[in-house]
């Protein structure tokens, strides 16, 4: 929480939200003092939030901070997610991990139908636990990854190949840091996530600089573009779907517009992929992925 606080107030100048900027001023951004009048508390009660003593603070006030700080949705969403998180009264809902989850025969049917693009499961962690035949080619090289489940993270911030599977590697990146910071505070006690979050920081510079920075973001739509190491450039739109049946996970779809070069290398992605599980299939073929 005070991290957060801090770096969202460090980012407005007294101007925007039409306030004097007179005298020398010792901080980024505005004062504590600015804050708590913009919201209408106390310096004292603000300081005292800011320190991270969130517990108790009525949603009132809250909403209160999030209009002085001129948060957007995904930031106010994530203000209050930490303020349930330091919340003394039950825990949030479990969500889901890699480990011992299979879909249902309905949802595994679900994904198969899905002929257009890739189809994919995931959790909060990024890890795929379902997926279609062209989820499965499009993301090889996550499957390629030894030792972990196949995550999306810890492919963009710890393979080499990212680099070049992801064309705009940076923005990826940053969406990537944001989603997982968005899901700690919805869910701070899983260990998993936790883990992930440590492995990458201890692992990648990029990671690490990018997970100071705070920043939220909820990922529902959009196009993304990638580099795939067979088929070449495509540049899909994605839709992601909370499952209600399912707390914690998201199924995403990826399409391709009709007509487009895209288009053409999805329908080549797919007759690859056909070509490519059908040798693993047959009987005495010794499937190396799986060693």
């Amino acid at each position: 929480m005070r991290d957060f606080l801090i770096s969202r107030r460090e980012r407005i100048t007294p101007e925007q939200v039409g306030l004097p900027a007179s005298g020398t001023r010792k901080v980024a951004g505005l004062r504590r003092g600015e804050v708590a009048i913009l919201a209408g508390i106390s310096v004292e009660y603000y300081t005292k939030l800011e320190r991270g003593h969130i517990s108790g603070a009525s949603s009132e006030v809250l909403h209160s901070l999030a209009q002085a700080l001129k948060l957007d949705e995904a930031e106010r969403a994530h203000l209050f997610d930490l303020a349930n998180a330091a919340s003394p009264v039950g825990r949030p809902p479990k969500r889901r991990s890699a480990k011992g989850w299979t879909p249902s025969p309905g949802l595994q049917w679900a994904l198969d139908g899905f002929t257009a693009g890739p189809a994919f499961v995931r959790n909060g962690c990024m890890d795929l636990l379902a997926v279609n035949t062209l989820a499965r080619a499009f993301y090889i090289e996550l499957y390629d990854m030894q030792g972990q489940p196949p995550n999306i993270a810890r492919h963009a911030f710890l393979d080499e190949r990212a680099f070049n599977f992801y064309p705009h590697w940076d923005e990826f990146a940053d969406i990537t840091v944001a989603i997982l910071r968005t899901e700690a505070a919805r869910d701070p006690h899983n260990k998993d996530l936790h883990g992930l979050i440590g492995e990458l920081s201890t692992r990648s510079d990029e990671f690490r600089t990018r997970w100071a920075k705070h920043n939220v973001r909820h990922h529902g739509s959009g196009f993304k573009s990638f580099h795939h190491p067979v088929v070449g450039e495509m540049t899909l739109a994605y839709e992601g779907m909370d499952m209600e049946a399912q707390h914690g996970l998201t199924f995403t779809v990826y399409t391709a517009e009709p007509g487009s070069k895209s288009e053409e290398a999805v329908r080549l992605l797919a007759s690859w992929a056909a070509s490519e599980y059908a040798v693993q299939d047959e009987p005495g073929h010794l499937d190396v992925d799986s060693s």
